[in-house]
C-alpha cells in the first residue's frame, strides 16, 4: 500500500494500469548498462499481460536481456489530469520458434524504419500507476512570485 498521497493524486489499480498500457504504443524502457542508467523510447504492444517490443542488435537488446531487471514507463494527460504507469520486471528475448511466429503477427509497428528483427518480452513483477490533477501553472507562478517577495518569518 502507498503512504499518504499528495492532494489531487490517486493510485491506479492494476486493471486501470493495463487499460492505459493497452491504449498507448510508445513507452520508455529503463535499463542499467555497466551500472549506469539509460532510457530508450520503444514502440510496444501488450500481449497476454506482458510488454513486447522490437529492437535491433546492440546496447538496448543486451542491456534489457542481460540485466537483472528493467523498468518500463508510459504517461499521458488530458482533461486537466495526467497519469503515469510503471512496469518493473524481467526482459527476455523471444527465441522459441512458435512464440516468435506469434510475435511477428502482433500489431507492433516501429516509428523508425531501421530493421528490428529481435523481439523482447517484459514479464512484469510489479505494475503501478498514479493519476493526478495538473496544477494551474499561472496560479503556481503567482504563488512563487509572492513567496519570493514576502519577507521571511
Amino acid at each position: 500500500m502507498t503512504p499518504d498521497l499528495p492532494p489531487g493524486t490517486a493510485e491506479l489499480d492494476e486493471h486501470e494500469c493495463w487499460e492505459l498500457l493497452r491504449n498507448q504504443e510508445v513507452g520508455r524502457l529503463a535499463v542499467a548498462i555497466a551500472n549506469h542508467p539509460d532510457i530508450f523510447p520503444v514502440n510496444y504492444v501488450v500481449d497476454h499481460a506482458t510488454i513486447v517490443f522490437r529492437t535491433a542488435e546492440g546496447t538496448k537488446l543486451a542491456a534489457a536481456v542481460l540485466g537483472v531487471s528493467v523498468a518500463f514507463e508510459i504517461d499521458g494527460e488530458g482533461d486537466g489530469e495526467a497519469w503515469s504507469v510503471v512496469v518493473k520486471g524481467r526482459a527476455f528475448e523471444i527465441e522459441n520458434m512458435y512464440e516468435l511466429f506469434d510475435a511477428v503477427d502482433l500489431p507492433l509497428y516501429s516509428w523508425n524504419t531501421a530493421p528490428k528483427h529481435r523481439f523482447v518480452r517484459i514479464v512484469p513483477e510489479q505494475v503501478t500507476g498514479r493519476r493526478f490533477v495538473i496544477a494551474d501553472r499561472a496560479a503556481l507562478h503567482q504563488s512563487e512570485e509572492h513567496s519570493r517577495r514576502s519577507p521571511p518569518d
